[in-house]
């Protein structure tokens, strides 16, 4: 008996590297919730948002998504959701943004 295979999307990660003045840091971590928020409401093929800082004091967001398609779409489209747009007026230098495939994870994320 063959069975039929069901295509699978390849989560997708981003990431984007800026720069923070450190006189708006306060105002970007407090409004990060409800940009988050926003952002997976607009976008459900948003499945975690991490947000770091490097040594150098840079910051680097990293966001898991669903499929390329999904991670592309949000990136044409976030300036759209106003909480976003609000909260990138925080960034002082954007050090660009990249989309890399995940070919292997731990754990198996939640369906």
């Amino acid at each position: 008996m063959l069975s039929a295979t069901v295509p699978t999307m390849t989560m997708t990660i981003e990431l984007a590297r800026f720069t923070v003045d450190e006189s708006a840091v306060e105002q970007l971590l407090a409004e990060r919730p409800a940009m988050v928020e926003a952002m997976r409401r607009r976008f459900p093929g948003c499945l975690a948002a991490y947000l770091t800082r490097e040594e150098d004091g840079g910051w680097l967001d990293i966001v898991l998504w669903r499929s390329r398609a999904d991670a592309e779409e949000s990136a044409r489209l976030i300036s759209t959701v106003p909480e976003c747009a609000a909260w990138f007026r925080h960034i002082a230098a954007s050090a660009g943004m990249r989309h890399v495939e995940v070919v292997d994870h731990w754990p198996e994320p939640a369906q």
